[in-house]
């Protein structure tokens, strides 16, 4: 059992090429079930998770990727990274891009090639299921933390189903513009996006790899 834990979590990756295969709804419903269990101060539960279809999917996918392409900015409903990015972390997230730009044969110069790729975020690399993910403002900075487990133990039972996913952190740019399109009141934080489906094995951006620390570079033991 360990083994095939091991595996299941090697073997899931950030997925942004998707088949057109459905997912069932009821199966949908059971990975939610299963994220659901995943531990939370006090049992609070924090966040929910949206999905998003038809018209609404097209008129929340259409107006983000015309305010990228405006160059429109908002005020996020959190800080998802440091400000400044120490220089240790800024080499993390350049290698992070030339991971995924290298895969897809677009080169660092390529701006219109890049934007066009970071664009397919907010089409949610068009995967058969669309989510948003969301926490009730006012949580404290800890069920940030809890959401983020529910999160992923989403991910990892869509693994399991043989599903692929990719989590989207795009999303949480504009996050006036998605409660519009979803009509949520101010008390709704946009956290991130979720894509979701079967993967396509033959898409190039699939090949995408980023490397993980060593365990000695983040644990140590003290006494």
């Amino acid at each position: 059992m360990a083994d095939a834990f091991a595996a299941l979590a090697a073997a899931r990756t950030s997925v942004r090429g998707f088949t057109t295969q459905p997912v069932n709804d009821e199966l949908l419903r059971e990975l939610l079930a299963t994220a659901r269990l995943a531990p939370s101060g006090a049992n609070l539960q924090p966040g929910s998770f949206v999905q998003v279809r038809g018209a609404v999917r097209e008129g929340l996918s259409g107006a983000l990727c015309a305010a990228f392409r405006d160059g429109a900015a908002e005020a996020e409903d959190y800080s998802y990274f440091p400000a400044p990015l120490p220089g240790h972390l800024r080499r993390r997230q350049v290698a992070a891009a030339r991971a995924l730009y290298d895969s897809i044969g677009t080169a660092r110069e390529d701006r219109a090639g890049r934007d066009l790729q970071f664009e397919r975020n907010f089409r949610f690399f068009e995967a058969p299921v669309a989510l948003v993910v969301t926490i009730e403002r006012g949580m404290g900075s800890g069920c940030f933390m809890d959401l983020g487990m529910a999160l992923y133990g989403l991910l990892l039972a869509a693994q399991s189903q043989g599903l692929a996913s990719c989590a989207i952190g795009a999303l949480a740019s504009y996050p006036s513009l998605v409660r519009s399109h979803l009509g949520l009141g101010p008390e709704h934080q946009i956290v991130c996006g979720v894509a979701l489906g079967y993967p396509d094995l033959s898409a190039p951006v699939n090949r995408t790899r980023t490397s993980r620390l060593a365990v000695d570079d983040f644990f140590r033991v003290l006494g």
